[in-house]
C-alpha cells in the first residue's frame, strides 16, 4: 500500500512537543481513512514534504520567505501523489534553493498540521506536514525561486521568526549539534 512507508515512518516517531504529538495523531487518523492523502485535490487537506535545511558546514539552517502564506518558513511542497515525502522534501529543497542536498537522516525530523487559508481559486485547507533533517552537500550560494520572496541562512535564535513550529525545529537542531559535539570530542 502507498500509505506505508509513511505510516511506519509516523510509527518510529516519538514527539516530546503536545501539539506535535497532537499533530502526529491528526495525521495517522487523516491518512488512515483519505485514500487520497497526497493528492492536492483532496479537499480537506494533503501531504506536504519539508525540511530544516543546514549549510554545509552545519553552522546555519535556510528558511525562505513564502510568497503566497506570506511567513518565513521551512523548504518545502506539495506530495503530488509521491507518498515518499523524504523524496519530496529533497526535490523541493533542491527546486527552492538551487542547492544540492542530501538526508541527515531517514526518519522524521518535525511535523506539523496547519490550516492554509483560501488563494485565488484554491479553498481552505490543511497541510499534513512531515519534515526531514537535510544538508547542503557544498558550499555554494542559493538561488531564490518563483515560490519565494527571499530566502536567509539564519544561526541563532533570535534571527529566527515568531513561528511556533520554525521555533521547535530549530531548537532540535541546536540540541542535535550539541549531542554531536559531545560525541566528537569524547
Amino acid at each position: 500500500m502507498h500509505r506505508d512507508l509513511i505510516m511506519n515512518l509516523l510509527d518510529e516517531c516519538f514527539p516530546e512537543d503536545p501539539t506535535e504529538q497532537e499533530d502526529k495523531a491528526r495525521m495517522l487518523d487523516f491518512i488512515s481513512r483519505e485514500p487520497n492523502c497526497f493528492e492536492r485535490s483532496c479537499q480537506e487537506g494533503h501531504f506536504t514534504g519539508s525540511c530544516w535545511l543546514e549549510n554545509f558546514d552545519g553552522s546555519a539552517a535556510l528558511l525562505t520567505h513564502h510568497k503566497k502564506i506570506q511567513l518565513w518558513l521551512q523548504l518545502g511542497g506539495h506530495a503530488d501523489g509521491d507518498s515518499n515525502l523524504l523524496r519530496v522534501s529533497l526535490k523541493e529543497a533542491q527546486e527552492e534553493s538551487g542547492l544540492a542536498v542530501e538526508p541527515v537522516s531517514n526518519k522524521i525530523f518535525d511535523i506539523g498540521v496547519h490550516l492554509i487559508p483560501p488563494y485565488k481559486d484554491i479553498t481552505q485547507h490543511y497541510h499534513y506536514d512531515v519534515r526531514f533533517y537535510l544538508r547542503a552537500t557544498e558550499d555554494k550560494p542559493f538561488v531564490v525561486s518563483e515560490e519565494s520572496h527571499d530566502l536567509k541562512w539564519v544561526e541563532r535564535q533570535d534571527q529566527l521568526p515568531d513561528n511556533r513550529d520554525v521555533q521547535r525545529m530549530s531548537r532540535k537542531w541546536k540540541k542535535l549539534k550539541h549531542e554531536e559535539s559531545g560525541l566528537l570530542k569524547s
